[in-house]
Order: structure tokens, then C-alpha cells, then sequence
């Protein structure tokens, strides 16, 4: 199994968890937010829904520009899930194109001038990026539904509100 495909198969079983989770955020509850300095429960959603194929996205490149750290907020619970629906069908197109030896080259983030702000393998980015990050925002999120009274789904094991 080449690399790629092992991280796809890890998504795959990973992706309708991430799903379950996004389902649970009400209409009602897009602009609530924990503190001041937190994003909101949309952002946060909208952010956990792109996060995956926007990686992926990146990966295709050698290198790109620093990201923008703005985080948009959605005007509705579909806009969420059909970010989320787009973002599965971006991994499931672009991962497969990566061979093994182009998981092992450099990729880099680049300030304008040049300057070399982070630089990793592409496997890297993938596993420690689309899925690690993903995996600590989702793990953000089920502490938002929690503090909103929302039942939080299992994940890896049963939540205090499933078995």
C-alpha cells in the first residue's frame, strides 16, 4: 500500500466521524464563542470542514505563501456540511496523485521575501497538517458542543453521551 493510500484509508474512517460532529452545531448557535479571543462555533465548524482539502490543496504545490489566518463565518449550518462535502471530495481526488517519492520531497511555506518560514515533507505536512491539526479542531470542537449542553459524539471510544 503506497503511502497515499494509507493516509486516505485513515481519512476515510475518519471523515464521517468529522461529520458527526459538524451535524450536532445548530442553525442557532453559528456566532457563540467561549471567551472574546476564541473564534465561534461557525468559524470553528467552517474550519474543521476546509481543513482537510485545503491541505491537500497545498500539498500539490512546493511551496506557498503564508496562510491567512482569516476565518470566514458561515451564514448557515449547510454552508458548513457542503464545505465539508467539497473538502472530502478534494482529498479523495488529489491524495491518490501523490507517489511515494513525492511524499518524501520538501515542501515549504515562503514569505514574500523569501524567507523560508517552514519547510517539511509533503508526507509530513499531510499527516501532521490535514490530519493531526484536524484531529486537535475536532477535538477543539466537541469541547464548544460541550459547553453548549449538545450531545458530543463518540470518536475514537465512547463519549460521555454515547456508548
Amino acid at each position: 500500500m503506497s503511502i497515499a493510500q494509507t493516509l486516505l484509508a485513515e481519512f476515510e474512517v475518519q471523515a464521517p466521524v468529522t461529520r458527526r460532529f459538524l451535524e450536532r452545531l445548530p442553525q442557532s448557535q453559528l456566532a457563540w464563542k467561549p471567551h472574546a479571543r476564541s473564534m465561534t462555533a461557525g468559524q470553528l465548524a467552517y474550519h474543521l470542514a476546509t481543513v482537510p482539502g485545503g491541505v491537500v490543496r497545498s500539498a500539490q504545490k512546493e511551496q506557498v505563501d503564508p496562510p491567512n489566518f482569516a476565518f470566514p463565518q458561515p451564514e448557515s449550518a449547510a454552508e458548513i456540511l457542503d464545505a465539508f462535502a467539497e473538502s472530502i471530495r478534494t482529498v479523495r481526488e488529489v491524495l491518490p496523485s501523490f507517489d511515494d517519492e513525492s511524499m518524501k520531497r520538501p515542501w515549504r511555506i515562503v514569505a514574500p521575501n523569501q524567507t523560508v518560514l517552514v519547510e517539511m515533507t509533503r508526507l509530513d505536512l499531510l499527516r501532521n497538517v490535514m490530519l493531526n491539526h484536524w484531529y486537535q479542531h475536532r477535538g477543539q470542537f466537541s469541547v464548544y458542543l460541550r459547553l453548549l449542553d449538545i450531545p458530543v459524539p463518540s470518536s475514537w471510544g465512547p463519549s460521555a453521551d454515547e456508548g
